[in-house]
């Protein structure tokens, strides 16, 4: 039987607590006792171990011997904001695909009050990735950076390989971008590829010039006008493929 799996809140080199909502969830719904044996994830790093102390609000574990377990896609996707509910399924499923970091991006196109209610909107998408983490049985969490205006997002972007969603492109492949990319990477760069998906809408011409003059490739999925959380889960899908 596979074991529950936890991601701590805190952790030593010995040691792993799980505080909050998952404490009480493990502590009052499934009445954990010392003794009991769980997979638990301590500093992106997977473990069995045992709880020592129950508390209401505070689970203490020890850890046992490290398990093996896959890394996350080295994979930024940078979403620009559409409607909320689409995009917390689009957050859920990418975590779930493996994304390592996803950026929301304030676009052109993005309309004003969900750009106005973003920033309270960050810490539910955190939950979401953590609660898609666990369900997934990831052993690390996405980052979920707060919401950024695409200028300063594109600046500081280093990633070797960066490639566009765009309406515009016809030619060019997401396959075909992956398989031309150079497979070599530098060891300093622990996400390797930078994925851009815009609004529903697209992105606005000026947007795409700024793309272009940060050294991001075009690429298209298809004939078909995808739904930008469709769009994204195809492409990460797509991009696992190349990745793995």
């Amino acid at each position: 039987m596979t074991r529950r799996r936890w991601i701590a809140n805190t952790w030593t080199p010995t040691t792993a607590t799980l505080t909050g909502d998952q404490a009480i969830h493990l502590a009052r719904v499934l009445r954990a006792e010392p003794g009991q044996i769980f997979d638990i994830v301590a500093n992106g790093f997977l473990h069995r171990a045992e709880i020592s102390t129950v508390s209401e609000d505070r689970v203490l574990f020890t850890l046992h011997e490290q398990l093996e377990s896959d890394a996350a896609l080295p994979l930024h996707l940078l979403l620009a904001i559409f409607k909320f509910d689409h995009m917390e399924w689009a957050i859920e499923k990418a975590t779930e695909l493996g994304i390592a970091r996803i950026t929301p991006i304030l676009a052109r196109r993005t309309e004003k009050h969900l750009a106005q209610a973003s920033a309270k909107r960050v810490e539910r998408w955190r939950r979401i990735a953590l609660e898609a983490a666990k369900q997934s049985r990831r052993t690390d969490i996405p980052e979920i950076a707060d919401p950024a205006q695409l200028k300063p997002a594109l600046e500081q972007e280093k990633t070797p390989t960066r490639i566009l969603l765009s309406e515009t492109e016809q030619t060019t492949t997401l396959t075909a971008a992956l398989e031309d990319a150079n497979a070599s990477h530098e060891a300093a760069h622990r996400i390797t590829h930078a994925l851009a998906i815009g609004p529903e809408g697209g992105w606005a011409p000026e947007e795409i010039t700024l793309f272009l003059q940060h050294n991001w490739q075009p690429v298209t999925l298809g004939p078909r006008i995808l739904r930008a959380e469709t769009a994204a889960i195809a492409a990460i899908a797509i991009a696992s493929t190349h990745l793995a």
